[in-house]
């Protein structure tokens, strides 16, 4: 009888115990979800521009501050997969991509936990690979499309091609006549002469392009990592004399290739034509009477659609309490031409974009407003406001004549949504890296779905 009474008592008492560590749980789960809403409301105060300037003081990427230092490391073991994945094919890649069970993907972030050192060598192994494969495009492409370098390329085949046929001709023909052995012989030293002074010129050629052009760098990221220093805002172009873009882009060192030098005088002479105008101090006064509407602010000034859309999205930091803005622009073939990146919203930087953007619906709609709300896909899926417009852009230059091509140009804005009562659509980066499996916009599997 009193073994069952203690018994009873011990029972009582492991169920208090228990009880009691619940509602500990039960508060230190709170504690951590009131703590983790309380950095992410400070996170979304801090602008873009400030982030990149603790970045570049702290020398790590920005998405490292706006998202977590891992969640940058993820994202770059992500698409470190991805690219030995698209390796497949490729002899070197079918073994290594052998390597890569799609189930392990899932556990890339016990991966980081465990071994972060390791995880940060591949990360820094995935963005010098990255790198190295834009310099081989960018002089394939250089080596492709340039008319000097395929002539001089040419005149080399064809003077060893006539050096080889009278080489064979006296070297089979041992009986050959004096006379036809001279002019055979002639032809040799002048062929010789030609290949040497195509071989000249065409080391001349190679020793003339700037060593600054071989740089890690595409040339749209020279251009991009140049205005993100700026926080993507030209206050010169705001005074009454503006310089010349030529002046700026000539005391810009960082943008060192030659193309993205191209990229900026085209980019500079757009921007200088919408602070005209749009000029600052009338758009930011409209700006705060209509709010954030670029439709609106449209028809206020008469301006093209696309020129408000470039002007919301490079206005100085803070002005009229604008919210982080990204833009992300592309041409008729939806290749990405721009793109100002937005906390949370992430671009790829090479592979194709996600097909549900509205930024590609706006191609097959053009002349049409489109306005959005996105849930982004990723570790802590957020919420996004979006604008698209396509419209044909003006030729520029030499190629402005009235029979020149239509060539269509859609851009798209967005901004952190402030609303969760609309619907939304889902979205994401690209296919190779977004975990929706039941997708109608999927064109490839995905490396880290659920399986």
């Amino acid at each position: 009888m009193a073994r069952s009474a203690l018994t009873g008592t011990r029972i009582r008492e492991r169920r208090l115990t228990l009880k009691l560590r619940q509602a500990d749980l039960a508060r230190a789960v709170g504690i951590s979800a009131a703590y983790l809403n309380l950095i992410e409301h400070n996170r979304r105060r801090v602008s873009e521009p400030l982030l990149d300037t603790f970045a570049k003081a702290l020398g790590v990427a920005p998405v490292a501050l706006s998202e977590g230092a891992e969640s940058a490391l993820f994202e770059a073991l992500r698409e470190a997969a991805a690219g030995v994945a698209g390796g497949a094919g490729t002899g070197t890649g079918d073994a290594v991509g052998a390597l890569i069970d799609p189930s392990e993907l899932e556990r890339i972030e016990e991966f980081v936990g465990r071994f972060p050192g390791w995880a940060k060598v591949l990360a820094a192994r995935q963005s010098r690979l990255a790198a190295l494969e834009r310099v081989v495009e960018t002089y394939s492409e250089r080596m492709g499309q340039d008319p000097y370098l395929l002539d001089e390329l040419h005149e080399v085949l064809s003077a060893v091609t006539s050096l080889r046929s009278g080489a064979a001709i006296l070297v089979e023909t041992p009986d050959i006549e004096p006379e036809w052995q001279a002019r055979f012989l002639s032809s040799i030293a002048s062929e010789s002469l030609r290949l040497s002074a195509a071989a000249e010129g065409l080391v001349a050629y190679l020793d003339s392009i700037e060593a600054t052009d071989s740089g890690l760098a595409a040339p749209l990221d020279q251009l991009e990592a140049w205005l993100s220093a700026r926080g993507w805002h030209l206050p010169d172009f705001e005074r009454p004399d503006p310089p010349d873009p030529a002046e700026l882009i000539a005391q810009a060192p960082e943008l060192a290739a030659s193309a993205a030098r191209d990229l900026a005088l085209s980019y500079l002479t757009r921007a200088l034509a919408d602070s005209r105008i749009l000029p600052l101090k009338p758009f930011l006064a409209a700006l705060s009477e209509t709010g954030l509407d670029p439709a609106r602010l449209a028809a206020r000034f008469g301006a093209p659609m696309a020129a408000v859309f470039r002007r919301l999205a490079t206005l100085p930091e803070g002005a009229a309490n604008l919210p982080p803005l990204g833009l992300v622009v592309c041409d008729g073939s939806g290749t990405l031409t721009l793109r100002r990146p937005l906390p949370g919203f992430a671009l790829p930087r090479s592979a194709a974009g996600c097909p549900l953007w509205p930024l590609y619906e706006a191609l097959s709609r053009p002349m049409q407003p489109l306005r959005l709300t996105l849930d982004m896909a990723g570790r802590l899926p957020q919420r996004f406001q979006s604008w698209a417009f396509a419209a044909p852009r003006p030729p520029e230059g030499a190629a402005a004549s009235f029979d020149a091509p239509v060539l269509m140009e859609a851009m798209m804005l967005v901004t952190p949504a402030t609303s969760r009562l609309e619907t939304a659509r889902p979205v994401g980066t690209s296919c190779r890296v977004c975990p929706r499996l039941a997708c109608a916009g999927r064109r490839e599997p995905s490396l880290i779905a659920a399986r």
